[in-house]
């Protein structure tokens, strides 16, 4: 790790085979807490490369726990995280959303590292248990149209370095990789990124395994869609910038998504929206992410089919009911 650390001080770059024998190091526990966290603080002070990126990618997609869920074709709605927003848990309401819209949905998510609620946390308080059995993991799937895929029982170096992330509290690479490790390899995936910079590499990585995709950024930072300003999409057809407005939504302030300042009131926005309960920032939010997601199954569906699939799903209980299925069988 010293050549390493030595290296990337230096302002060089690590080849695809460095990165990946670096992660499989940090897997074994090769290196102390201190090493892992200097290697995670480089990554904060510039990009990753195309190369290291797909190196860590492929390091951790080899040691993983494998999950076979390909019979269904899945879609998992994630972002990097590391936005600096704390936001409630859009992209997993957006995830029961769209499996209550009648589309499967493998989310694979983990704790939160720099904000107050992840997909993890979120989950878990409802009184979910964390599995990596596959015939759970498939009846799931085929009973609730969603399972979910907790990141630390499918990746040693994730589980070896959650630690060192908590105490970081900010973003590291480790949020750049969690989109890509998804152990099941859905066949869509919708992504938000925090930064523009990032789009580009998530495209040529997505394109590397034949991913169909689509990645989204809000122009003020956010790794979703926000509908606080413009946002970008791009898929591997296009590129697009749109504005709330001409999708027929209110533009909101960022006051209006937090997730407040405990994981009780972040579960309780949660459980509200998809209860139909929820203000019409926090509702809208999370329809037109599911929205963009289902356009990523169905690229021939208009977006406006495709927000009105998010909010029927909402509106007729279907978003709620997967839900709640989801939690009885994964008590």
């Amino acid at each position: 790790m010293k050549k390493i650390l030595q290296k990337l001080f230096e302002h060089r770059y690590l080849t695809q085979e460095e990165a990946k024998t670096v992660l499989e190091g940090i897997a074994k526990g090769r290196y102390n807490n201190t090493q892992i966290a200097s290697l995670s603080t480089v990554f904060l002070m510039r990009t990753i490369s195309i190369e290291e990126l797909c190196g860590f990618r492929d390091a951790l997609l080899e040691m993983r726990t494998p999950v076979d869920l390909s019979d269904f074709q899945p879609i998992d709605i994630v972002g990097t995280g590391g936005d600096g927003k704390n936001t409630f848990n859009i992209s997993t309401a957006a995830c029961f959303v769209v499996a209550g819209a009648g589309f499967p949905v493998v989310k694979h998510g983990n704790y939160s590292a720099s904000s107050i609620s992840g997909a993890s946390n979120v989950i878990e308080q409802h009184g979910v248990k964390f599995t990596s059995d596959n015939a759970q993991l498939q009846r799931s799937m085929e009973e609730c149209n969603i399972a979910y895929l907790h990141a630390p029982l499918f990746n040693p170096a994730m589980k070896a370095v959650a630690p060192i992330r908590k105490d970081l509290a900010i973003r590291t690479f480790f949020n750049m990789l969690g989109p890509l490790i998804n152990p099941a390899i859905p066949t869509y995936q919708l992504l938000g990124v925090y930064d523009l910079s990032l789009l580009r590499l998530y495209s040529y990585a997505y394109q590397q395994n034949g991913t169909k995709f689509a990645i989204v950024h809000s122009l003020d930072g956010y790794d979703e869609i926000a509908l606080t300003a413009s946002f970008k999409v791009a898929t591997t057809h296009h590129e697009k910038i749109y504005t709330p407005e001409e999708l027929g939504f209110a533009r909101y302030t960022e006051a209006q998504l937090s997730g407040g300042e405990t994981l009780q009131e972040a579960m309780h926005i949660f459980d509200h929206v998809l209860e139909g309960t929820s203000t019409p920032a926090q509702r809208d939010v999370v329809v037109v992410n599911a929205a963009f997601a289902i356009q990523v199954i169905h690229p021939e569906k208009s977006l406006e089919e495709c927000i009105a699939l998010a909010n029927e799903s909402i509106d007729s209980g279907k978003a709620l009911q997967q839900f709640q299925k989801f939690v009885a069988l994964n008590q």
